[in-house]
C-alpha cells in the first residue's frame, strides 16, 4: 500500500508539473521564432551555396554585389558600395574644343544612377577582365577593369563597353567601397 501512495503522489505531482513544463516548452519556442522574422526573405544562393549579396571584403566581393546592384535595381546595395568621399570622373567631349575631364560627387552619382535604375526595364552589367589590380596597401588598392553594360528600355537599346579604373578603400567595418571611380566608356 504504501508504494501505491508514492506512485500515487508521484503521478499527482507530475500531473501538476504538466502544465508548468508544457508552458516552459511554448515559452522556449516561442523565444526561438522571435530570434527570426518570418516575413524577411533568405538571401538567394546559388548553385555553389555562396549568397549573392557578398561581405564585399575582397575586390571579387564588391564587383559582384555591384552586378547584383545594377541588375536587380538595388539602389541601396549601390550605395553600399561607394565610399563617403567617392568621386566620379569621366571625359566630356563637350567641355572647351577638345574635350576635358568632369566629375561629380558621392550625392550626384546616386541621384544619377537611381535615374537609370528606374529609366530602363533591362539592365545587365558584365564585369569583363581584370587587366590590372594593385596590391592593397594601407587599406587602398586599385583595380582596372572593362565592362559591359547593356541597357534596355521601350525605345532604346545601348551597350556600353569601356573600362574603370577603380580605386578602392577599406572602410572601418571592413568591407571595400569605391572612393575614386574613373570612366572610360565608349560614350
Amino acid at each position: 500500500m504504501r508504494t501505491a501512495t508514492r506512485v500515487d503522489h508521484a503521478v499527482a505531482r507530475t500531473g501538476r508539473r504538466r502544465p508548468a513544463m508544457v508552458f516552459a516548452c511554448c515559452l522556449s519556442a516561442l523565444a526561438l521564432t522571435m530570434c527570426t522574422n518570418p516575413f524577411a526573405p533568405k538571401l538567394d544562393e546559388d548553385s555553389s551555396g555562396l549568397t549573392f549579396i557578398t561581405g564585399q571584403k575582397t575586390p571579387a566581393d564588391l564587383f559582384q554585389n555591384f552586378a547584383y546592384a545594377y541588375t536587380f535595381r538595388d539602389s541601396l546595395l549601390y550605395a553600399e558600395l561607394l565610399d563617403s568621399t567617392f568621386l566620379f570622373e569621366y571625359f566630356d567631349p563637350n567641355i572647351g574644343e577638345s574635350g576635358a575631364f568632369a566629375s561629380w560627387s558621392r550625392d550626384v552619382e546616386l541621384k544619377t544612377t537611381g535615374r537609370l535604375l528606374t529609366a530602363f526595364e533591362t539592365i545587365e552589367l558584365e564585369w569583363l577582365r581584370t587587366i590590372y589590380e594593385s596590391p592593397e596597401i594601407d587599406g587602398e588598392l586599385t583595380v582596372l577593369r572593362n565592362f559591359r553594360l547593356r541597357l534596355v528600355g521601350r525605345e532604346l537599346n545601348v551597350i556600353l563597353q569601356g573600362s574603370a579604373i577603380l580605386t578602392l578603400v577599406r572602410n572601418p567595418d571592413g568591407k571595400l567601397r569605391i572612393r575614386h571611380w574613373v570612366d572610360e566608356s565608349n560614350l
